[in-house]
């Protein structure tokens, strides 16, 4: 079997399956299994895979098609052009989420201390601290999300602390300069709307907010007073129907700001504490 009837069967097996851009997944997923970036598949077509390269293949392959996230089957995802070890314990790192870091770049780089809520991979926090260098604060309700969290700062030479605790319960008040959060967001009636590979294969701490999809959003402005220095900014992303209630709860803080992605969908909403 050659890399190039390898890539020709898979495409064709996860074209059937209504699988996504699946020249591309077959590559990755081959690619994988072989051990080399897509780019060796154009200098290398007619090279022959041996047995348990194409073993691997062909259960990287079964896994997609039933379901399960590339990410998830390679172990892997860029994150602000870095690369993020994930597993099924934490939610896929978007491109989307690379705006929270801009927009906290731009209001709070200089920010000696930072707060990650629901660190997940760390893929906010580890940005955060190699762009900054402060002192950088995460934490997690879920001991599997802080395992992974500290594997990626190990493996990109991160400094970042890990707390297990719901939300900031166990930040000490008034010792942050920048929070920075994308908190679970969808509301439960909105689960059987989800894509099958959200739905059923990441993980529902990270991703279902409660009854209205506000929930977390309601107490991280609450307790973001407590925790934050005077003149600290709250940076969070936005689930698609939270714009309103959102500015809602930050209306009396100081330099409301929202800022949309390339679609122009709102996407992160910011502000500073008076």
């Amino acid at each position: 079997m050659t890399v190039q009837t390898a890539l020709r069967q898979g495409t064709e097996m996860l074209e059937r399956a209504a699988i996504a851009v699946p020249r591309m997944t077959a590559e990755v997923l081959l690619g994988h299994a072989m051990r080399v970036e897509r780019a060796y598949f154009y200098a290398h077509p007619e090279q022959e895979l041996n047995e348990m390269q194409w073993l691997h293949y062909g259960r990287y392959l079964h896994q997609r098609l039933n379901g399960t996230p590339t990410q998830y089957v390679i172990g892997h995802q860029e994150f602000y052009g870095r690369d993020f070890y994930v597993t099924p314990g934490v939610l896929i790192p978007r491109p989307e989420t690379e705006h929270v870091v801009e927009v906290a770049l731009d209001v709070a780089r200089d920010a000696r201390r930072v707060l990650d809520i629901g660190v997940g991979s760390g893929a906010l926090a580890v940005t955060l601290n190699l762009e900054t260098g402060a002192e950088t604060w995460a934490t997690d309700i879920s001991a599997v999300a802080l395992r992974v969290a500290s594997r990626n700062a190990a493996s990109l030479d991160a400094r970042v602390n890990l707390v297990r605790c719901d939300l900031m319960e166990a930040i000490a008040a008034g010792s942050i300069d920048l929070i920075v959060s994308n908190p679970p967001y969808v509301p439960l009636k909105d689960r059987e709307g989800l894509q099958r590979e959200v739905r059923d294969f990441e993980p529902h701490v990270a991703l279902f907010a409660g009854p209205t999809g506000f929930e977390l959003y309601d107490r991280i402005a609450v307790d973001a007073r407590r925790v934050l220095r005077p003149g600290g900014w709250l940076v969070m992303e936005l689930g698609f129907t939270s714009l309103e209630h959102v500015q809602g709860l930050l209306a009396s803080w100081d330099g409301l700001r929202v800022v949309p992605d390339l679609a122009g969908i709102p996407r992160v909403i910011a502000a500073r504490a008076a």
